[in-house]
């Protein structure tokens, strides 16, 4: 970007693609804050209840995920059924995280995973949204890497993650999660690599 203010970059991305690794190395060379943790920790504070509490119940790599990559891994029916929960519901969970999201925002440059945060901060003067997607062989095979799994458990629960995420999207937007028309940049790490991809937003800036 040309200008010094703060300024945001949102990332969503489908399990597998490399998005936190992206949003990681941009936050690292361009000194910003990579937010993740933080926001759970906010939402946690506002609804005053333990991060673990939150974990379940978003829409990111969570307990959640890796309780059904293990299920998968066991031999798990293909239906898997998270313990209930009776606080929070998932709406008071997106509206603390809205919150948390936009208070990074006005105090400080930072790059937000997921969490439906370019939509979030579509008025943002200073919003980049970014949509990091692949093709189902190499999510599966970087699933399996992170956590060990075979690839047919890999393949499910990003079969699962994917309709999950696009279902948190439409119910708390009214809008379609991997619509590219949705972004500034839609990117294939498959066919660029995540360190080129991570260099061609690092030119994206220096353009707009």
């Amino acid at each position: 970007m040309k200008n010094t203010s703060p300024f945001i970059i949102t990332i969503s991305r489908q399990l597998g693609s490399g998005g936190a690794y992206i949003g990681q190395q941009l936050a690292k060379k361009l000194n910003i804050l990579y937010a993740d943790r933080e926001i759970i920790r906010e939402a946690a504070k506002k609804l005053s209840v333990g991060e673990a509490a939150l974990a379940p119940h978003e829409e990111r790599l969570s307990s959640f995920w890796k309780s059904l990559l293990r299920s998968y891994s066991m031999g798990a029916p293909d239906v898997y059924i998270p313990p209930k929960n009776s606080v929070p519901t998932s709406r008071e969970l997106f509206e603390a995280e809205t919150e948390a999201i936009r208070q990074i925002a006005k105090e400080c440059s930072a790059v937000i995973i997921g969490r439906s945060g370019s939509y979030v901060l579509r008025d943002h003067p200073n919003n980049v949204s970014i949509f990091i997607h692949d093709e189902t062989a190499s999510r599966i095979g970087r699933v399996q890497k992170m956590f060990n799994v075979s690839e047919e458990a890999a393949g499910k629960v990003i079969e699962q993650s994917d309709k999950e995420r696009a279902l948190y999207h439409r119910t708390f937007t009214g809008r379609e999660w991997a619509d590219a028309r949705r972004y500034h940049l839609a990117i294939d790490t498959g066919k660029l690599g995540l360190d080129k991809s991570v260099d061609l937003i690092l030119k994206y800036l220096e353009w707009i």
